[in-house]
């Protein structure tokens, strides 16, 4: 275990930090594929009468969005009838916003694909190469990393709840390098579609994702920990005192 404890910090700090990240990303790829919610969300905040777009035509836009950013398509094109006139929904600016947003998405694709062959690759290797002294090193790592994606969503969690408002506005300010979220709700079937109390759902379904996630691998990281641990408790227990 010496040996391995000297190097263990290099790949121990990239698992760490692999463990939110990965979890983070799937959160969001999952929030962003759902379709219940945003068909929830479609209903929740009468999207059809703020737009005039029906049920079934909000149902088919949702898929669309779906469909767009899990393609190459460009750019983004969705048509429904706005009371009962079909019409291209979105302006220029919009489409040229979605395909910043599409980017962004499959940037969050990569990092949750790479972290998570990280987290694969290096589990397996550990457990097949010398599971022994492989699992309770790693199950050590997982938890460190359970417990930082733990801090780090309750954080920001408490922020947003605090002031969701601020956060939406500095995450927009850090994520884009233009000015082109910034619509006008009276006109912009984008925000009339998916007004601010949308996205404060989403990112509750998003931590609540990561939290779940996180408990997981520190209850079950923790709790090997913990079994062997009392293991090795009993086996000395047992040993025969010298005399």
């Amino acid at each position: 275990m010496n040996r391995l404890s000297r190097v263990s910090w290099i790949p121990g700090i990239l698992l760490v930090a692999s463990v939110p990240l990965f979890l983070i990303a799937a959160s969001v790829t999952y929030a962003f594929n759902d379709a219940g919610l945003y068909n929830r969300g479609f209903q929740r905040y009468n999207v059809s009468t703020a737009t005039g777009i029906t049920g079934p035509d909000l149902v088919q836009a949702g898929a669309e969005f779906r469909r767009y950013f899990n393609s190459r398509r460009e750019p983004l094109s969705v048509r429904a009838r706005v009371y009962g006139l079909e019409q291209e929904l979105f302006n220029p600016r919009e489409i040229h916003h979605m395909g910043d947003v599409k980017r962004r998405i499959w940037g969050v694709y990569a990092v949750g694909g790479i972290t998570g062959v990280y987290l694969f690759a290096l589990t397996v290797a550990g457990l097949v190469w010398r599971p022994r002294m492989c699992a309770p090193w790693l199950a050590r790592f997982y938890l460190r990393g359970g417990i930082l994606t733990l801090a780090l969503i309750l954080a920001v969690g408490l922020f947003s709840v605090v002031n969701f408002d601020t956060l939406f506005l500095k995450f927009h300010q850090i994520t884009f390098t233009n000015d082109l979220w910034m619509g006008n709700p009276n006109t912009d079937y984008l925000l009339k579609m998916f007004p601010q109390g949308f996205w404060f759902d989403s990112t509750a379904l998003v931590a609540s994702i990561i939290i779940i996630g996180s408990v997981v691998t520190s209850v079950v990281s923790g709790g090997y920990l913990m079994w062997r641990r009392r293991g090795r408790d009993e086996v000395i227990s047992h040993q025969p005192t010298g005399t």
